[in-house]
């Protein structure tokens, strides 16, 4: 009897070729799972982006609807792999009462994380309200803006070598240039669901404002901080001025103000109260103050209702007494306690009353 000795030959040798065609397999497989995810992320971004794209259209949509007509020149959505990057070479936006304009800027959001947006804009920005024009430049600007489902949770602006003109202005143009300015919002704990209360933090280094060094006497640099609340802040858009202004003064709006401080050379003020608008539109509301080195001032502001010689010997004696004209140590510069308590200044019917006496020859503007 003859043994068939070919058959365990060809399946060991089915056995080893198999064997290599899953060992080559598993060589290529990696290269095709990463092939498979880059087709599948890429097929998700162009989604995104399309998504995108079509948000900005509606949004665009539903503002010329409202009568406001927003515009990016040279729109580009771009960003693969990772990011939506909106490039715009001017953004205009065109309502009744005037229009705006800002140069070269760009968002960018990260695809992994699209509520939080980062922009930055070359500038320069410039607008036209009525009589008035305004210009503002700058060597860097860039911000952000956190968002939420129902709003937002944090917004920030930083701008280097700010530069900013107003003309048109009563009674003459507004010029303000400063070192660094900083500026961050947030919703206020607590109040933001039942007040729509905005928390405001405003920094301005090594300001140059010549209306105010004119005011104070006092040419050196100025460093400005505001930490504010804003409430009923939830009621702005981006309506007319004056329609927007209406509504929150309407809705019981006002602006607490926690912290007001200025620091110009020697001279030192801060401030705290709240202000609001009146039934004419005017500022209304009361600011208790503290201030050192603020003498001059004083005299200047009671100079215009006694005379000139005679008020400044009087603001001389009042600063006097109140300590203003003393400058503060160098190491309690920064100490509340080194300032003296003011009058408070009042806001009523126009006026500025300053020490129960309105200010000769101030009036608070009507804003709308």
């Amino acid at each position: 009897m003859v043994q068939d000795r070919t058959q365990p030959g060809l399946d060991a040798r089915a056995s080893r070729a198999q064997t290599a065609r899953r060992f080559r397999l598993g060589l290529f497989l990696p290269y095709i799972l990463l092939a498979l995810i880059a087709v599948a992320w890429s097929a998700g971004w162009f989604w995104v982006r399309g998504r995108a794209a079509t948000e900005i259209d509606g949004w665009i949509a539903r503002e010329a609807a409202a009568g406001r007509s927003w515009t990016c020149a040279d729109r580009s959505l771009t960003g693969y792999p990772f990011r939506i990057e909106l490039r715009c070479s001017a953004v205009t936006l065109e309502r009744s009462d005037g229009r705006f304009r800002l140069g070269p800027s760009t968002a960018v959001a990260q695809v992994y994380q699209p509520r939080l947006v980062l922009f930055e804009s070359a500038g320069p920005f410039h607008v036209e309200q009525g009589a008035l024009t305004g210009d503002a430049a700058w060597s860097k600007l860039q911000g952000s803006v956190h968002g939420a489902s129902d709003g937002f949770t944090r917004a920030s602006l930083v701008v280097d070598g700010p530069n900013v003109t107003v003309t048109g202005a009563d009674p003459g143009p507004i010029a303000v240039t400063g070192q660094h300015l900083e500026l961050h919002a947030r919703p206020t704990p607590g109040r933001y669901e039942s007040e729509g209360a905005v928390d405001v933090s405003l920094r301005l280094a090594q300001a140059v404002v010549p209306q105010l060094d004119a005011l104070t006497g006092n040419p050196a640099p100025g460093d400005l901080s505001l930490d504010a609340t804003l409430t009923q802040a939830t009621v702005l858009r981006t309506g007319p001025v004056p329609r927007e202004l209406e509504r929150w003064r309407q809705a019981g709006g006002t602006l607490d103000l926690t912290g007001l401080s200025l620091a110009k050379g020697a001279q030192r003020i801060q401030a705290k109260g709240a202000l609001a608008l009146d039934d004419a539109h005017r500022p209304v509301g009361q600011l208790d103050l503290r201030a050192a080195g603020m003498d001059a001032l004083i005299g200047s502001v009671v100079g215009q209702r006694f005379g000139s010689d005679k008020g400044a010997l009087v603001g001389q004696l009042v600063g006097g007494l109140l300590g203003l004209g003393r400058q503060p140590e160098p190491e309690a510069s920064a100490d509340a306690a080194s300032l003296k308590p003011l009058p408070p200044l009042k806001l009523v019917n126009g006026r500025l009353v300053f020490s129960g006496f309105p200010i000769p020859n101030v009036y608070l503007p009507v804003l709308y």
